[in-house]
């Protein structure tokens, strides 16, 4: 993908271009890419190229522009030069209300009393990972953290049954899914928020009541017979319950926004009650607004008893944890507890040793 951004900019200019828009670049590169990404922008820039960079990642807007331009509702909200607009303010103009500060907002919910949620013991695969144990409890969020390739992602798509381990054992609320099953973590008690909404996430078009229900059969109907009245009755409360902005359950996913797209997949992951949530770059391509509600219906999740696993390079996906394990080149390197700063856990991320 970072290869695919870098032939994009050279094919822009290669026709002499001196101004150069790029939409949400980086929503499929991990940091270090982003980081090389960044390096080349600003070669160019000393070139005299001149960028509109648009981004919901409010990080790299600091990181990158000079002015920022905020729109909200289709109205233009406030334009200034980014050292003169505190990271407070920016979220404010962005969604029009004050910004949440993870770290501090939310009690742990974890109950140690319960049986786990997901016990993952001696887990490995010859390619990309190995000799992975933790435990998530009931009402814990545990983040799964990891540059490009250090086996975060094929770590939760085994939880899920969507690839099988060579080694290790995964036990979902006291059950042992068949592997590499699909159904098998479904009906073991596993909701799943893959990574790519578009390729994994939904069939656009099919309509959100649909694709809300998709793993839910058997509460629709008996032997294979669905019950349109049960499936609109349970569409509705989802999207009631993810606030979908959407003007009826009939219209198709692909007519609505990235962020009602996600929230449509977190409705169908939320859908039976899981006792495990999975959720691989959560927020990865939704607006602010969005991404505050999504992670706040996460944080909603754990306080009901579900335990909570975040795949995630985005470090926004894992201030809410109760503490984050860090992979890297395929083993689990660190383990963090909440109330990290963001240099710490970038460093373990990348391999990087601080105190080296």
């Amino acid at each position: 993908m970072e290869q695919r951004q870098f032939v994009e900019i050279a094919r822009a200019l290669s026709f002499g271009a001196r101004f150069i828009i790029l939409d949400e670049p980086t929503a499929q590169l991990d940091g270090a890419a982003i980081s090389r990404l960044f390096d080349r922008i600003r070669d160019l820039q000393r070139q005299g190229v001149t960028f509109l960079f648009i981004s919901h990642h409010l990080q790299e807007v600091y990181d990158i522009c000079d002015m920022v331009t905020v729109f909200r509702d289709a109205r233009h909200i406030v334009t200034a030069p980014v050292a003169e607009l505190p990271r407070t303010e920016l979220v404010a103009a962005m969604t029009g209300e004050a910004a949440i500060d993870r770290l501090q907002a939310r009690p742990s919910t974890l109950d140690r009393t319960a049986e786990p949620a997901l016990s993952v013991q001696a887990l490995g695969s010859d390619d990309a990972y190995g000799d992975v144990t933790f435990e998530v409890g009931a009402g814990e969020i545990v983040g799964l953290a990891g540059a490009a390739g250090s086996g975060r992602t094929e770590v939760a798509e085994t939880v899920v049954g969507l690839r099988a381990a060579q080694a290790g054992e995964v036990e979902i609320a006291g059950r042992r899914p068949r592997p590499g099953s699909v159904p098998a973590a479904l009906a073991a008690g596993v909701g799943f928020v893959p990574q790519d909404r578009h390729h994994q996430g939904f069939v656009p078009d099919m309509s959100i009541a649909d694709n809300a229900t998709l793993s839910v059969p058997h509460r629709l109907g008996k032997n294979g017979f669905l019950s349109r009245d049960r499936r609109d009755r349970l569409a509705a409360t989802m999207i009631e319950k993810l606030a979908i902005k959407t003007p009826g359950p009939e219209l198709p996913v692909s007519a609505l926004s990235g962020g009602n797209q996600q929230k449509v997949v977190m409705a169908r992951a939320l859908a039976d009650d899981p006792r495990l949530l999975v959720l691989i770059n959560p927020t990865a391509g939704v607006d602010v607004r969005s991404k505050e509600f999504l992670l706040g219906k996460v944080e909603e999740t754990a306080a009901s008893g579900t335990g909570v696993l975040i795949a995630s390079d985005e470090l926004d996906d894992l201030r809410m944890c109760d503490r984050v394990l860090v992979m890297f080149q395929g083993r689990v390197t660190s383990e963090i507890a909440r109330g990290w700063h963001d240099h710490e856990l970038v460093a373990a991320m990348e391999g990087v040793d601080l105190d080296a």
